[in-house]
């Protein structure tokens, strides 16, 4: 990158990584699979690919890469909640996603300050600033689909460059699955990005790479005799057919009372300027060669998220922000650089876009970004991970405690059995390794660290609603349906 590339991009990173860092613990909420993929990582650092049974849920390069990271902030603040550890060790894979829609923007064609403008919007967006500092798959599934179409519209066109395109965009379907949906973006990609006279070469340098990465999930399935579905173990093919047809549907975005109608309610609310704005110069960038590419992903993720009876995650969303942001910088340059006249024209036309944007959505997303930087929403599970770590309840080594994803590290860190002395809630009648510990099925567990999470469960797993049965709260945190309460069990009833 040139010395003038870094002048437009060190602030916008810098505002970026500030407005992401600031609250990052307190803001937003825990989820449950920031907990499950941080074990993951835990256990990858332990010689596993997970905490339990590894049963091909996802490819396991997502929380092997969380691995990679999570050990400095678990170092460096040992004393903060597992779960703020791994948000702070995101912060990387954020602030390299945002440089990267910098360089795509200048391999689109993009001005500096064009360039600069999209990875400002990708910046502060409201729903980029909360979901970026999630443990989630998506967020490093994103960054190496960027890394892919970097490579795939090198200016260079070497063929090592196309064949690392693919090796990315391998990584990216490694670390989050459902991002193989942009494999035609990727395509469309590297047609634009190739010379007409080396582009079957390409096309098998990106093909090999992406097929030879690729085949080690598949492969290490098949030597631990774990691809196809049979009695006894777990397979590839097997979840592989639940996660596509298995999964209860979302429902339709357009039917009020489904989930995926108010997933889109809870985006546009978050960051209604980007998502519509986006969506319509996505339409419009068709018309302009150089970004197709990113008007096509936005158009492939639209059409799987409006899918009808499909499973829509909240995290979802962050595949599409990055391509809406190129395509709004991109298209507004597009028009500018069409206007007739003198260049002070077009000069005062951009100053007049630019304001034009800060009338209508800068206020909007300062008070979201605010909320986000000033809340404090999780003060209770710091309270719990301190009640973890400092309460006596006896030989650690043989208390039992159930807890959710988010504390179940909290509770490893704090002396407890992994596995089956500190228990997931999930697998009390889920994971028949666990069920064979519980002979006496809720007689067995000591403690029951209550969250929203698991009470929002107890009712689908009889061993979970029989603890809350015979319990009694020794400790609450909070209150409401946030609050936490741990519970001890009460054996003689």
């Amino acid at each position: 990158m040139l010395q003038r590339d870094y002048i437009w991009v060190a602030p916008v990173l810098f505002a970026g990584i500030l407005a992401r860092l600031l609250g990052i613990g307190n803001y937003p909420f825990p989820n449950d699979d920031e907990g499950t993929y941080l074990a993951q990582a835990w256990a990858v650092q332990h010689g596993e690919l997970a905490h339990y049974t590894y049963w091909y849920d996802h490819p396991p390069a997502g929380w092997m890469q969380l691995a990679s990271m999570s050990w400095l902030p678990n170092w460096l603040l040992p004393d903060l909640p597992t779960f703020v550890q791994g948000r702070f060790a995101m912060l990387p894979v954020a602030a390299v996603s945002m440089v990267l829609v910098f360089v795509i923007g200048r391999r689109l064609g993009l001005s500096r300050p064009t360039a600069a403008a999209a990875m400002l919007l990708y910046a502060l967006s409201p729903l980029a600033v909360v979901l970026h500092r999630q443990i989630y798959l998506d967020n490093f599934a994103v960054l190496w689909v960027l890394v892919s179409m970097a490579f795939a519209l090198s200016p260079r066109r070497h063929l090592w460059h196309h064949a690392a395109a693919g090796m990315a965009f391998a990584l990216a379907v490694l670390s989050k699955e459902t991002i193989a949906v942009l494999l035609p973006v990727l395509l469309v990609s590297l047609w634009q990005g190739s010379h007409p006279s080396t582009r079957k070469f390409s096309f098998a340098g990106f093909g090999s790479g992406f097929i030879l990465t690729g085949l080690f999930y598949p492969l290490y399935a098949l030597l631990k005799g774990e691809l196809f579905p049979g009695a006894g173990h777990v397979s590839l093919l097997g979840t592989l057919k639940f996660q596509l047809g298995g999964r209860e549907g979302s429902g339709s975005a357009f039917a009020d009372g489904t989930d995926a109608h108010q997933l889109f309610t809870d985006w546009l609310d978050r960051d209604p300027y980007l998502l519509i704005g986006g969506a319509a110069a996505a339409v419009c960038a068709f018309a302009v060669r150089r970004l197709r590419p990113v008007a096509f992903a936005v158009l492939v993720l639209a059409l799987v998220a409006l899918r009808p009876g499909g499973y829509l995650p909240q995290m979802y969303i962050v595949q599409v922000l990055p391509f809406l942001a190129l395509t709004v910088a991109g298209l507004a340059q597009a028009l500018v650089t069409r206007l007739p006249g003198r260049p002070h024209l077009r000069t005062t036309a951009s100053l007049a876009a630019v304001a034009l944007a800060a009338v209508f959505a800068a206020p909007h997303w300062y008070e979201q970004d605010r909320v986000a930087m000033r809340a404090d929403d999780n003060g209770v599970y710091a309270d719990a991970a301190r009640w973890l770590r400092e309460t006596p309840v006896g030989d650690r080594d043989r208390v039992r405690i159930v807890t959710d994803g988010v504390l179940w590290l909290d509770a490893v860190d704090a002396g407890y059995r992994p596995g089956t002395g500190v228990i997931w809630h999930y697998k009390l009648d889920q994971d028949p390794a666990v069920t064979k510990t519980l002979p006496h099925g809720w007689r067995d567990i000591d403690y029951v660290v209550s969250t929203a999470a698991l009470r929002g469960e107890r009712e689908h797993l009889p061993t979970l609603r029989d603890l809350f049965a015979h319990s009694t709260p020794v400790a609450t945190f909070g209150e409401g349906g946030g609050r936490i309460d741990i519970l001890r069990i009460e054996h003689d009833e």
